[in-house]
């Protein structure tokens, strides 16, 4: 039995190392046919074959959401799928432990899809050259986490000359040092509470999950946030100027308004290659719904092969569809009782409103586990009446089982997080970087210094990547 074993595992290993030399061949022939074939076969091939072009266009895009879809969600798929599988299924599975992930595939995969989609709509010129093609799809300070530019937007500024502009460079730096300073001193710092909390969920009382659910909402802005801020002040440095990215989404005072703030690169592809092909809003109101569900479940699965993805993108096209469904009534609502007298007040409480429904939907976002988000919501929808009726209590009761200097460090990043809000309620999330570079030496030069030894003083090293380098 042992010696049939043992001559058997040669044999074994050599099927493996030839079936990974298979399809490591299958894909780079498959990078081979994104990078040079399609664009190839966009500018020469598409234009002349008339009504026909539109089947080849639905090819080449097929051909990269399996690419995506191959690579990204093979790890996931046992999650997804469960015990029972085809074989080929079950082959993929095994397979999944040798990939490497390319880096960023999922961005730099929709940036492809968005060139091929304008080339075949006629809105942009199909690129003859094929570095300058590269370069568009692998930019690098997007290529990881985005933002996911548009043709129309990046490609002629390959062409173009730029000179050397110290304002330009000193206004770049100074957004990337920004976007450390987010990373570092507030994301990272508020990591160790969540990454705590959520690691052991059955450990906290229901008003220390809360907190640490508010926390995880900061911890992926200020990651996420300061990821763009870092891309789009490397691109400046080099004179290319990319899209925003995030508008301070936790201001929006509805979930749609949220998400024209949040991820604006995302959002935008998803509406204008999903969402508006489907029949957008311009149809019946459950036609409306049914797309609202699609694009967002679809959204969560871009995000990763686990059910907990799914669940949140789902909970997002619920918020949308209940707030297409009930928007006459609430009109009326508000009319009835006089709520618009209340002015500003109104705007806080629907601010209030839709933070606490993103972050209630983060939970699924985060958690290790359906079941982890299942426990977390049970004890919040348990202990949410004693969170309201004794505050204090519950106050009192944040951070059990989290050490003095872990509260401490909490309650340091809550300070900068409320100067952060702070500064971009007064000044806007788009023009604090720039009325930095324009006010005087003296100011300026004493904001970057404070920023540089906050980060070095109380910046969070070694810690944890960004939170968007796994999608």
């Amino acid at each position: 039995m042992l010696e049939a074993v043992a001559t058997a595992a040669p044999a074994t290993r050599r099927e493996s190392r030839t079936l990974v030399a298979v399809f490591s061949a299958t894909l780079f022939l498959s990078a081979f046919l994104m990078f040079l074939v399609e664009p190839m076969i966009a500018r020469m091939v598409l234009p002349l074959l008339g009504g026909a072009a539109s089947v080849w266009n639905t090819c080449l895009v097929f051909f990269q959401t399996v690419l995506l879809c191959g690579y990204a969600y093979a790890h996931g798929a046992p999650a997804l799928l469960g015990p029972r599988r085809h074989a080929i299924i079950h082959a993929v599975v095994m397979l999944a432990p040798l990939l490497l992930l390319p880096i960023g595939l999922s961005f730099h995969t929709f940036q492809a899809m968005s060139y091929t989609i304008e080339v075949y709509r006629g809105t942009q010129p199909a690129e003859r050259n094929l570095g300058i093609y590269a370069l568009y799809v692998l930019f690098y300070p997007q290529l990881v986490a985005g933002p996911i530019e548009r043709p129309q937007n990046l490609l002629h500024q390959f062409r173009e000359v730029h000179q050397f502009d110290a304002d330009r460079v000193s206004a770049g730096l100074g957004r990337m040092l920004a976007g450390l300073f987010k990373k570092l001193v507030i994301a990272d710092r508020l990591a160790i509470v969540v990454n705590a909390v959520y690691g052991d969920p059955t450990a906290y009382s229901a008003g220390t999950l809360l907190l640490a659910t508010w926390l995880y909402a900061v911890q992926i802005y200020c990651d996420f946030s300061g990821y763009s801020d870092i891309a789009l002040g490397a691109a400046k440095v080099m004179g290319f100027t990319l899209m925003e990215n995030f508008d301070r989404p936790y201001f929006a005072t509805s979930i749609g308004d949220f998400w024209r703030r949040w991820h604006i690169s995302l959002s935008t592809w998803f509406k204008d290659y999903l969402y508006v092909p489907l029949g957008g809003s311009r149809t019946t109101r459950w036609r409306h719904v049914r797309n609202l569900l699609i694009v967002f479940m679809i959204s969560g699965l871009w995000h990763g092969a686990a059910w907990t993805f799914v669940i949140w993108g789902a909970l997002h096209g619920v918020y949308l569809a209940c707030s297409v469904v009930t928007s006459r009534l609430r009109q009326q609502l508000v009319a009835a009782l006089h709520l618009n007298r209340l002015g500003w007040g109104l705007t806080v409480l629907r601010t209030v409103v839709t933070f606490n429904l993103v972050s209630f939907a983060w939970i699924f976002f985060r958690a290790r586990s359906l079941a982890d988000a299942n426990l977390i919501v049970q004890r919040l929808a348990a202990g949410a009446w004693y969170t309201v009726v004794h505050p204090i209590a519950v106050l009192a009761s944040i951070g059990g089982g989290v050490s003095l200097l872990t509260t401490g460090e909490v309650a340091w990043s809550i300070v900068l997080c409320t100067l952060l809000f702070m500064t971009q309620m007064v000044r806007g999330e788009r023009r604090v970087v720039p009325s930095l570079a324009a006010s005087p030496v003296w100011l300026r030069w004493s904001a970057y210094y404070t920023m540089v030894m906050m980060i070095l003083l109380t910046g969070v090293f070694g810690r944890q990547s960004f939170i968007y380098f796994q999608f």
